[in-house]
């Protein structure tokens, strides 16, 4: 039902990538799903294409090996001056626009609606114990972390959160969750 209800502003915001920068509109990128096991990932793409990841991937170690757990860095995972986003790109995360192609994942069984972030491999190997668990069920478009602060929460921070949605999981939560997500989509302040 949302696949059809985005229908035209997906087709829109495709267009609009592809006018602005040159590259394809999607971006697909290897995650990890429940139990671990990689999917593919559609996303609108943000980026100049072929953007190396190696900006990212160093400020990711260095928040899950900082003794405060990142809380200097100035947020979850996300530089605040990424210099590989497109003009359009910036916008679209705020909105979280570029996240409506992962309702085909959805549609697939390989992502939930709420969940845990969805992870890339190479960051797995990097968590701590602590936080396998948040692989026991699907990765979701929106979670805990997306409505408790979004970007300004450290890596740390949106783990535990993880864990505690999975440890915590109830029917009623996801609903929450669900409703909590569009003034949190809206006020775009937490996002980067």
């Amino acid at each position: 039902m949302l696949l059809a209800v985005f229908a035209i502003p997906m087709l829109i915001v495709g267009l609009l990538v592809r006018l602005t920068s040159p590259g394809p509109a999607i971006f697909c990128q290897v995650r990890l799903g429940k139990d671990e096991q990689p999917f593919t990932l559609f996303k609108f793409r943000t980026m100049q294409q072929g953007s190396p990841e190696d900006i990212h991937r160093a400020f990711v170690e260095q928040q899950l090996r900082s003794p405060d757990g990142g809380s200097k860095a100035g947020g979850l995972c996300k530089l605040t001056s990424d210099p590989r986003i497109t003009p359009l790109g910036r916008f679209l995360r705020r909105a979280s626009l570029d996240e409506l192609p992962q309702l085909f994942n959805v549609l697939r069984g390989q992502m939930s609606l709420v969940g845990p972030r969805p992870s890339l491999p190479w960051e797995a190997e990097l968590f701590p114990s602590d936080y396998r668990g948040r692989f026991a069920v699907p990765p979701g478009i929106t979670g805990l972390w997306q409505t408790s602060g979004r970007s300004r929460l450290t890596m740390s921070q949106a783990l535990r959160l993880d864990v505690e949605y999975v440890t915590q999981w109830t029917l009623r939560r996801d609903v929450l969750i669900l409703l909590r997500t569009i003034p949190a989509v809206l006020r775009c302040s937490d996002a980067r």
